[in-house]
C-alpha cells in the first residue's frame, strides 16, 4: 500500500530533515573555522612580522624567524597550540661561505679607493668568503629588487663619519645588480653624495658630519687632525639637520672622531674640556662629548616638525683592530681569519662607547613611543668585533699621500655587506606603514 502524502512528510520531516540540517551546521562550522583561521593566522603573522612586501615561501619561512631584540615570532606546535619563538639576528658567528660576493670592484658603482683592497694589490680573498649566522636562525641574501620596493619613493641617509659613507657605498653597490642611480649630488666633495633611483623614486644621501653636532677649529689654523675643536653640546650640525625634514630614514652614526681635545661649549659658554690645558675648567673623558653628541642628535630628531612615520636607526661603534701600535705609529691588522665568540668580545674603550651611545638610545626610543618617531638599532658592533681581518690595512690607496694602515673601515666587497643585509632584515620586520608619505 502506496504512503500518503502526509506520511511521506512525516518520513522526510522525522528522519530526512535533520540529516541535511546537520550536514549544513557542520559545513557552516568548518567554513567559518577554516576563514577565521586563516584571518587570525595572517594578522597575527602580519602584527609580528609586519612585512608588507610579498616574500617567495622559502624566504618567507626565514624573515618569519628573524626577529630583533624583544621581538616574537609564532609557529603552530604539533599539538596546535602557540609557540612562541625569539631570534636576536645581531648575535650569532661568522661562519664559511664559499660562495663569492654580491659584487667586485669591476661592478658599476663607486668604491672609495681607500676601501677597494682588491684593486690596490690585496693578495688574500678569504675575508669575503665568511657569512653572518644569527645564532637561532638564517639571515635572508640581500635582495636589491625586494629592497628597492621597500624603499619606493622614500630618502634614506646615513649621517654621520665616513665609516656611514662605507655603508651608504656598500649599499649602492648591493643594489647595483637591479639598478644603477643617477648621481645628483649638489657638490664635488665626494663626502656628500646623492644617489637616486629614477624608477624607484628612492634617494640614497651620505651627510658626513663626523660630531653630529656643532664643531670648529678653535684655531682656524691648526691641526685639523689633532687641534682643539670647539664642541657645542646643544647645537646638532647644521649639515644635516637643513636636510632631515626631506628624509624619511635617517641611519645615524658615529664614534672615531671623538678621542680628540675639545673645547665643550652649552648656551655659547664654555663648560668644559677634554685634553685641554686650560686652567679652571672641568675636565671631561671623551665619553662625555660622545653622549652628549648623541643626545642632541636625538633630540632633534624628536622634535621635528614632520614626526609621524620617520624612522631613525643607531648603527653603533665601529670597532678597530690596530695591533702592536696605532695607525701612525706602526700599527697593523694583518690577521686573515675571524674572531670566534670566545676569542674576541666587546670590552673595554669600545664596549664603553658602545653602552654610551646605547643609553641614549633607548632614552630617545622611549621618547619616540609617545611622538610616533620610530627608533630601531642596526647592531652591527658584536659581528664586527670579530673581524680584525676585513679591514684594508695597508691594501686602500690613499690619493696624494703616504700610505698608511687603516684597520677602521672595511674592504669592499666584504663585511660591511653584511650592514645593508641586517638593514633590509630590521626593514622587512617592520609594521605595514612604517614609513609614510
Amino acid at each position: 500500500m502506496k504512503a500518503g502524502p502526509a506520511e511521506l512528510f512525516d518520513r522526510f520531516r522525522r528522519y530526512v530533515l535533520p540529516i541535511a540540517t546537520l550536514l549544513l551546521l557542520l559545513k557552516i562550522c568548518f567554513s567559518s573555522f577554516d576563514t577565521t583561521t586563516d584571518s587570525f593566522l595572517q594578522n597575527l603573522e602580519s602584527s609580528l612580522n609586519g612585512s608588507s612586501l610579498p616574500v617567495d615561501q622559502p624566504e618567507r619561512k626565514a624573515v618569519n624567524q628573524m626577529l630583533s631584540p624583544g621581538t616574537t615570532s609564532t609557529n603552530n606546535s604539533e599539538k596546535g597550540s602557540i609557540k612562541q619563538q625569539t631570534c636576536n639576528i645581531f648575535v650569532g658567528k661568522w661562519v664559511p661561505y664559499p660562495k663569492g660576493p654580491y659584487y667586485t670592484n669591476e661592478t658599476n658603482c663607486v668604491i672609495d679607493d681607500r676601501q677597494n683592497c682588491m684593486k690596490y694589490g690585496r693578495p688574500d680573498s678569504d675575508f669575503i668568503h665568511w657569512r653572518w649566522k644569527p645564532d637561532d636562525c638564517e639571515l635572508p641574501l640581500f635582495d636589491a629588487s625586494q629592497f628597492l620596493e621597500i624603499v619606493r619613493g622614500k630618502t634614506l641617509a646615513f649621517v654621520g663619519d665616513s665609516l656611514g659613507r662605507n655603508q651608504m657605498q656598500s649599499l649602492v653597490c648591493l643594489l647595483a645588480s637591479a639598478a644603477i642611480p643617477v648621481d645628483a649630488s649638489e657638490t664635488t666633495d665626494t663626502r656628500f653624495r646623492r644617489w637616486l633611483y629614477k624608477d624607484y623614486n628612492f634617494t640614497i644621501l651620505a651627510l658626513w658630519s663626523p660630531q653630529l653636532i656643532k664643531s670648529n677649529l678653535s684655531d682656524p689654523n691648526g691641526d685639523p687632525y689633532y687641534g682643539i675643536m670647539n664642541l657645542y653640546l646643544d647645537k646638532a650640525d647644521d649639515v644635516w639637520v637643513n636636510q632631515v625634514d626631506k628624509i624619511d630614514i635617517v641611519v645615524i652614526s658615529g664614534g672615531q672622531w671623538f678621542f680628540r681635545p675639545f673645547l665643550f661649549y652649552k648656551n655659547d659658554q664654555l663648560v668644559g674640556c677634554h685634553k685641554c690645558n686650560e686652567t679652571n675648567v672641568t675636565k671631561h673623558t671623551h665619553y662625555y662629548g660622545y653622549r652628549m653628541a648623541f643626545r642632541t642628535a636625538f633630540k632633534t630628531l624628536l622634535n621635528l616638525k614632520k614626526l609621524k612615520g620617520r624612522l631613525v636607526m643607531l648603527r653603533p661603534f665601529s670597532p678597530a683592530h690596530f695591533e702592536h701600535g696605532g695607525w701612525n705609529t706602526g700599527g697593523h691588522c694583518n690577521r686573515t681569519r675571524p674572531f670566534n665568540n670566545q676569542e674576541m668580545k666587546l670590552d673595554g674603550y669600545e664596549l664603553k662607547m658602545y653602552m654610551t651611545q646605547l643609553e641614549e638610545f633607548k632614552a630617545a626610543e622611549r621618547e619616540g613611543r609617545k611622538r610616533g618617531v620610530k627608533f630601531r638599532l642596526l647592531d652591527t658592533t658584536k659581528a664586527m668585533v670579530m673581524r680584525p681581518d676585513a679591514h684594508p690595512n695597508h691594501y686602500g690607496h690613499w690619493p696624494h699621500e703616504k700610505k698608511l694602515p687603516d684597520c677602521v673601515h672595511w674592504c669592499m666587497p666584504g663585511p660591511v655587506d653584511t650592514w645593508n643585509e641586517l638593514l633590509l632584515a630590521t626593514l622587512k620586520m617592520e609594521r605595514d606603514g612604517f614609513i609614510q608619505t
